[in-house]
């Protein structure tokens, strides 16, 4: 099968356990806040271990192997980082969405949208770099693409399980919080097809691509989850998932990448 192909089965699979996470909500009993925190923690763990291990440093080494310099994968790396982390913001700072904790954002349009939809467009925004980065890393080669599905996948599980805590929190039913968590889930596959498909038009745009998803992750962690999971007071135990998510995905980057 054709790399991109693969990248999209690998975002379907992300998909598929944003899903998984949201159906403890629907059919067992309410997740605690420190629990919850707790595995926001993990999933922040993996997304920063996923940028670095399977991201940036392959992006550098193949930004080396082109350019010949080290100095230009570096600064390739650098550029491509800030780009991604950029692109995100901007989504952020213009699409209009609401967050569970901290409100409305994203101009001053929100009132011509149903709440939910746009509780919609602020997972959507979390969601997406996520998927680009799996279309990207197979991108890469197979296995590197594997490492990061497999990462990814793991903590969408958490995430899917709180993004329906949460709306059920809010008043949704059960069933409406499921539906829009799978939604949300399926951001990913379409983030995987431009991940692999962008690095698919050329390998010279292979370095940017990477870093470019690093970016675009690394913003989410830290402007979406790690404020989340310290905002009740659950510190160390966000902290002991961010270690646990982060060994965990360095682990599998090592021995599956």
């Amino acid at each position: 099968m054709s790399p991109l192909v693969i990248a999209i089965l690998g975002g379907t699979v992300a998909a598929i356990a944003t899903t998984a996470g949201a159906i403890p909500a629907v059919v067992g009993k309410r997740m605690s806040r420190g629990t919850s925190d707790m595995m926001l923690g993990f999933a922040a763990g993996v997304m920063l271990s996923a940028a670095y291990f399977s991201l940036i440093l392959p992006g550098i080494e193949r930004a080396e192997e082109q350019t010949g310099s080290v100095w230009i994968a570096a600064a390739i790396a650098s550029a491509g980082v800030c780009l991604g982390a950029g692109f995100v913001w901007l989504l952020n700072a213009k699409i209009p969405h609401e967050h569970f904790k901290s409100g409305p954002e994203g101009g001053a349009d929100q009132a011509a949208i149903a709440r939910i939809w746009l509780f919609i467009i602020a997972i959507a925004i979390h969601n997406f770099p996520e998927g680009l980065s799996i279309g990207v890393a197979f991108g890469v080669d197979q296995a590197k693409g594997l490492s990061v599905m497999t990462g990814i996948s793991l903590q969408d599980i958490p995430e899917g399980l709180a993004v329906a805590v949460a709306l059920m929190g809010l008043g949704y039913s059960k069933w409406n919080a499921l539906a829009v968590t799978a939604m949300t889930g399926a951001v990913e596959i379409l983030g995987a097809f431009v991940g692999a498909a962008a690095v698919s038009v050329s390998g010279a745009l292979l370095p940017w691509g990477l870093t470019f998803a690093a970016g675009a992750m690394l913003f989410i962690i830290s402007h979406e989850i790690v404020p989340e999971t310290h905002r009740n007071g659950h510190q160390n135990r966000a902290t002991l998932g961010f270690v646990i998510g982060l060994v965990l995905m360095m682990f599998l980057d090592v021995t599956l990448g």
